[in-house]
């Protein structure tokens, strides 16, 4: 079980960070910062890939209640734009920016980078999900939140099953990209689309 107090070693005041939706096909990437009290100690808080879809809710259920949490988004249109790396680090800032008052945090991200070099108080953490409890709410949050959100997309847009892949390059997902074609939310800028894109134009 990670233990919050070993994470507070780095300071008394920390932010986890991580993001959900780097990979997709379709949808934004969406980021969470957490901060959990000191006696938040769960044996489930862990890497929101390794657990099931019951667990994660169920953990979500208990961060919600307990937790303080922020979300930041940052859209299809901006990672076309920008490319993923910096869309994720823009939901990032987002979502750290939601707090009143971050100057006398440390903020533990996961992966190897920093999303504001500018910020002495970032410290990027590869496999951090698996590492820190903070890392490890902000991931379960991120993924429940994008979950919701890509189901809720599913409704007006039912042929591509993103109720199930979340907008993931499933077999089913790019034949439903062969047979109904891309909308609104599919990345243009990611290679499958764009190859499709470029087929149907010529």
């Amino acid at each position: 079980m990670m233990k919050v107090y070993k994470e507070k070693k780095i300071s008394k005041l920390v932010i986890g960070v991580d993001e959900v939706g780097r990979g997709t096909l379709a949808g934004p990437v969406l980021s969470a910062a957490v901060i959990l009290p000191f006696d938040f100690n769960i044996n489930q808080l862990n890497d929101s890939k390794k657990l099931s879809k019951i667990q994660r809710e169920k953990v979500f259920k208990i961060i919600k209640k307990h937790c303080n949490y922020k979300i930041g988004i940052a859209d299809v249109n901006e990672i076309d734009k920008y490319n993923i790396l910096e869309a994720t680090f823009l939901s990032m800032k987002r979502a750290i920016n939601k707090f009143p008052c971050v100057k006398n945090y440390k903020i533990i991200v996961d992966g190897p980078f920093s999303f504001d070099k500018k910020n002495k108080n970032i410290v990027p953490i590869v496999k951090g999900d698996t590492k820190f409890p903070s890392i490890a709410a902000a991931s379960i949050v991120a993924k429940v939140h994008r979950d919701k959100l890509m189901t809720n997309l599913s409704k007006k847009f039912t042929n591509y099953f993103w109720e199930k892949n979340a907008g993931y390059g499933t077999s089913q997902h790019l034949q439903a990209i062969q047979n109904y074609g891309v909308t609104i939310h599919h990345r243009k800028s990611f290679s499958p689309i764009g190859k499709i894109l470029k087929l149907k134009a010529i």
